[in-house]
């Protein structure tokens, strides 16, 4: 009979240490993909940034190679400053409202920045010609390829992190150790037409 409680006694404590080390490598592995999405926001952040130094780049060479039209150039400089005052705190990156005001801020900085340089394109032969000029747009356009990907990435890791979080035993864990859902970025608004392309 002793021997018998001894063994069920041995074996719940084996049952509850094995729960208690898996436990603690579902943390650790929440934590680390927590850290992750983070880690790939920062890598948005960071191609967002440099745009913006970009189009600075780009405003202040028009402004000193071509006689042009100021309403164009305010709207950028307007809609750069705008998207530079809306940041992002670890906790905004939480809140699915901040993250779209984040984009909708960033959307219209590209699309100031596509407008100044269809003007340019279309009425400033001598600008547009210009190699500076020409290397700083193939800069911008490189970058919203990176801008792209680095949203994707950033994507793919609240993806990840979202599917874990929901499914179970680990949500349990989850809810223990902080970690929540993550918004992702979502597609403009329109975005799902084609755009309309004219020669005229």
């Amino acid at each position: 009979m002793r021997s018998t409680g001894a063994i069920v006694l041995l074996v719940v404590v084996l049952l509850v240490g094995f729960a208690g080390c898996s436990g603690c490598g579902t943390y650790n592995s929440l934590v680390q993909q927590d850290e992750q999405v983070d880690g790939q926001w920062a890598e948005v952040e960071n191609q967002y940034q440099r745009r913006s130094d970009l189009i600075e780049q780009v405003v202040s060479t028009v402004q000193g190679q071509a006689d042009f039209e100021s309403e164009t150039l305010q709207n950028v400089i307007e809609a750069r400053s705008q998207a530079q005052r809306v940041q992002l705190s670890d906790e905004d990156l939480k809140d699915p409202q901040a993250v779209e005001r984040f984009q909708q801020a960033q959307t219209a900085l590209g699309a100031s920045v596509g407008s100044l340089l269809n003007v340019v394109r279309e009425d400033y032969p001598e600008l547009r010609a210009n190699e500076g000029f020409l290397n700083l747009q193939s800069q911008i356009e490189g970058n919203e390829n990176r801008i792209a990907t680095a949203r994707r990435d950033y994507n793919r890791a609240v993806t990840d992190l979202n599917a874990r979080v929901r499914t179970f035993p680990t949500n349990l864990v989850a809810g223990f150790a902080g970690v929540g859902q993550r918004p992702q970025f979502e597609a403009d608004a329109g975005t799902d037409q084609a755009p309309e392309i004219s020669f005229d």
